[in-house]
């Protein structure tokens, strides 16, 4: 998810926010935008986001022609279904991410991959954002079984449209590209001529293993088959507060298959749910055999 931003409450008021803005823009605004993408997607703002939030639904305002917060608000609120709804979560929604961020988390994966008789070995990326983190996850994929069609299933998949959008053509800037190795880097990438000089595109042996799709992990389902070998879900859970942590670990662990492996960010813990997960490496962790018991993997 692509990842959030974390929230906290705050003091309802009327008044208008200290710095002058383009746009009416209140505290009680900020409040009711707090209230909104909570409902929406689980995503928590403390008041220290008055002006992202400020400055990133602005654009959506001018697109529209609103003068005021307060009338985007209400004719969002209007209409469930809008289309708009989209387009407001997308700004609210950050984005950080990088090829092989967290590099040991990819060691981990193709020593498991390594150890695995699993065919094919299905990973479900839970953040994917602009898509560097799946296409590293199908690098390893390659490396780690040392063929260009490896059997493995990767399932990318964010809360933000726009971010997959960009993950799915897998085009990127070269900077993007400044980590990887050189080998990494001719293996992997095409780069761009003419009019596209600058940028690069993954590979068809990368993007074929990748399939880019919408999931709001707050939903009560998901559009997803079957159990994981690996789910990666780093780096998002720290956006939600607990109860909504232990909502989707929960849902997570059922997609897990009784081996399988739960990768997560480097500075969150499952310790709040021993009874289910177990350590098993740095931030990584596997059902406990309490968890397989009762959720009827066996």
């Amino acid at each position: 998810m692509a990842l959030i931003i974390y929230v906290g409450l705050i003091m309802v008021s009327n008044s208008p926010l200290s710095d002058p803005h383009e746009f009416s823009y209140s505290t009680a605004d900020f409040n009711k935008v707090v209230q909104l993408i909570y409902q929406r997607a689980g995503i928590r703002l403390n008041d220290s986001k008055q002006q992202m939030v400020y400055s990133r639904l602005a654009r959506r305002l001018r697109a529209l022609n609103m003068t005021s917060f307060s009338q985007y608000l209400t004719q969002l609120e209007k209409d469930a279904d809008s289309e708009e709804w989209q387009q407001f979560t997308n700004s609210l929604t950050t984005n950080l991410t990088s090829f092989f961020r967290e590099s040991y988390h990819f060691d981990m994966l193709a020593q498991q991959m390594k150890k695995s008789a699993a065919k094919p070995f299905r990973i479900w990326c839970s953040a994917a954002s602009t898509g560097e983190e799946p296409y590293s996850l199908a690098m390893t994929a390659i490396e780690a079984y040392q063929s260009n069609h490896p059997n493995v299933e990767i399932v990318a998949s964010d809360l933000d449209t726009q971010v997959l959008a960009t993950g799915a053509t897998g085009i990127y800037t070269l900077d993007k590209l400044e980590k990887l190795s050189m080998e990494r880097k001719r293996a992997f990438f095409l780069k761009g001529k003419g009019s596209d000089s600058g940028k690069v595109r993954a590979k068809k042996i990368l993007r074929e293993l990748l399939e880019f799709q919408q999931i709001n992990l707050l939903n009560d389902t998901w559009p997803l088959q079957g159990r994981f070998d690996a789910i990666f879900c780093r780096n998002v859970m720290i956006y939600f507060d607990r109860p909504t942590q232990k909502v989707i670990l929960e849902k997570m662990g059922h997609l897990l298959k009784p081996e399988g492996h739960l990768y997560v960010g480097h500075s969150e813990n499952l310790q709040f749910l021993s009874d289910y997960y177990a350590s098993c490496g740095k931030t990584t962790y596997r059902l406990t055999e309490h968890a397989i018991s009762q959720w009827g993997h066996r």
